[in-house]
């Protein structure tokens, strides 16, 4: 797990501790000694600590202009013992919903199990970013079909291409969006 490296590709355009509306500015990343772990793992220092013991991230990218949020995940999402919806939600999407943020895609290849719980945050997440959506990109299958048991698919979207998205590395983040606006834009024109 400690070879597992957030994305860094995009860097150039967008820095979460450099950032003074991201929860994470002016986080310091000591890459001497590692210290954050899942079930004993040691990961890399690079992901961001949200107050879950299971559940780490990066923000890869914030566009206030724009109002979308990138953010790459590592580890267990477990809903049931942990609640980490709760820390997510209370100590990260806040903030960005705060700041104007109404878009925000999710990936989570490196997402490696969930478990789930009620789904109020979910719903509160929902209701926040009203004409917004909340995407979650190449999931694994065994993942969303756990999410789904839960009815998570009411308030995130997923599957198609979002699922199969693979080449997300080599695109700018204003690329990814707009990939991933028009499918959404695609999928609600539908209804």
């Amino acid at each position: 797990m400690h070879d597992i490296e957030p994305f860094f590709g995009w860097e150039f355009s967008y820095d979460s501790n450099t950032d003074k509306r991201s929860p994470f500015y002016q986080a310091h990343y000591n890459t001497d000694q590692y210290t954050n772990n899942i079930y004993g793992y040691y990961i890399h220092p690079y992901w961001d600590f949200i107050g879950s013991e299971t559940l780490y991230l990066k923000v890869l990218m914030a566009d206030y202009h724009r109002k979308f949020v990138i953010i790459e995940f590592l580890g267990e999402w477990n809903d049931a013992l942990h609640n980490d919806i709760m820390y997510l939600k209370r100590n990260v999407i806040d903030y960005f919903t705060g700041e104007g943020i109404k878009y925000f895609v999710l990936i989570g290849e490196n997402v490696l199990n969930f478990h789930g719980s009620d789904d109020e945050y979910y719903e509160e997440w929902f209701e926040d970013v009203e004409e917004g959506w909340i995407v979650l990109l190449n999931f694994r299958e065994f993942v969303l079909r756990e999410m789904n048991a839960y009815n998570l698919d009411s308030y995130l979207i997923w599957g198609g291409i979002l699922d199969e998205l693979d080449n997300w590395r080599t695109k700018s983040p204003h690329k990814v969006f707009e990939m991933v606006k028009t499918e959404v834009e695609k999928r609600i024109a539908l209804f």
